[in-house]
């Protein structure tokens, strides 16, 4: 028995030394409920015109979590379709302490069209609150609420002046870029030559912003020029929202073929050749009204372009195009246009 009280003493005396080393911290503030905040929009169905672009699109109240403290919290807007599920939602971050925020018909009009909604059609998003303590802290969402949309049809170019050009790095004459919905995301056909360098431009002079080298296929306001991929015809896209240049060859063998021209067989192609001063392939060959013609890359059927008159787009896959009567023309087929894409004209 005096073993055992001998053991308990000793224990209860470390026990009483441990506590006596210790300091009174002060008292943590720990997060005890995660309570989402809420967001409201002034109304449910947003109709978008050019007319109103002075106007108020939409207003977005919100309140912030109850993380059981007053806390600071950083809240931002997600929005997205519904299909996505708010994986990839597109984001805004409201003002510390605000609880309001107004867009305006651009500002909102830009947000929808980020999303690839079509132009002039009402389609569902969703919208909910995204709040944040801190980088380490896992956020919380509001519940998400359902708003019918329509934007409107926002085209934006960009420019691509460099040393391909005849008239070297001069904006107002270089080959453009278009983004059909002013998305950020712009894309055009340019015909480089080897070791060329340009710059990508967003206006029609030196006077705005312009893009340059990034590095690693990134482009930067303050980088250097960019250099062309090779000699020969590419598809451009630039897409100012990630920073990015890409290019897809377009450089192929173009041909005339049909039984408006020698017939449609291999071997029956007439070739064409890029000639810089009309920034288009050409060929002048006997073309009859009997016929029709189609136009094709690298002698076979894998890429072809038709359609149904001169001027019009022409399609891959697209319809054989009439001759309008027998004679000798110059067949002009060029990608000069962003917006049209490929097109061509008899002469």
């Amino acid at each position: 028995m005096k073993t055992v009280l001998t053991k308990f003493l000793a224990i209860s005396s470390v026990g009483l030394l441990m506590l006596a080393s210790c300091k009174k911290e002060g008292a943590k503030v720990i997060a005890t409920s995660n309570k989402a905040g809420a967001i409201q929009a002034s109304s449910t169905t947003v109709v978008l015109t050019k007319a109103q672009i002075a106007d108020t699109a939409i207003t977005f109240t919100f309140t912030n979590p109850n993380y059981g403290f007053q806390a600071a919290a950083t809240n931002t807007l997600q929005i997205d379709v519904p299909s996505d599920n708010f994986a990839t939602p597109k984001e805004y971050t409201f003002a510390p302490g605000s609880h309001k925020q107004s867009f305006s018909v651009p500002d909102f009009n830009s947000l929808l069209l980020a999303l690839n909604l079509p132009t002039g059609t009402a389609s569902q998003v969703q919208v909910r609150l995204k709040s944040q303590l801190s980088t380490t802290q896992a956020p919380v969402y509001s519940d998400a609420i359902s708003l019918t949309a329509t934007p409107f049809a926002l085209i934006a170019y960009v420019w691509v002046p460099g040393s391909y050009q005849a008239n070297q790095w001069h904006p107002e004459l270089a080959d453009s870029l278009v983004s059909p919905t002013g998305n950020g995301v712009y894309t055009g056909y340019v015909y480089f030559d080897a070791g060329g360098i340009f710059k990508v431009t967003t206006a029609k002079d030196w006077n705005h912003t312009n893009y340059g080298d990034g590095g690693a296929g990134k482009i930067s306001s303050s980088g250097g020029n960019l250099t062309s991929p090779g000699a020969g015809l590419f598809l451009v896209t630039v897409d100012t929202n990630a920073g990015t240049i890409t290019y897809q060859s377009y450089d192929h063998l173009w041909s005339v073929i049909g039984d408006g021209a020698l017939g449609w067989n291999d071997g029956d192609d007439v070739d064409m050749t890029f000639v810089p001063a009309a920034n288009a392939y050409q060929v002048t060959t006997a073309l009859k009204s009997t016929g029709a013609f189609k136009f094709r890359a690298d002698h076979a059927w894998a890429l072809n372009l038709g359609g149904t008159a001169p001027g019009a787009p022409l399609v891959a896959n697209g319809g054989n195009l009439p001759v309008p009567s027998s004679a000798t023309y110059t067949i002009s087929l060029t990608f000069g246009d962003p917006l049209l894409g490929p097109t061509y004209k008899l002469q």
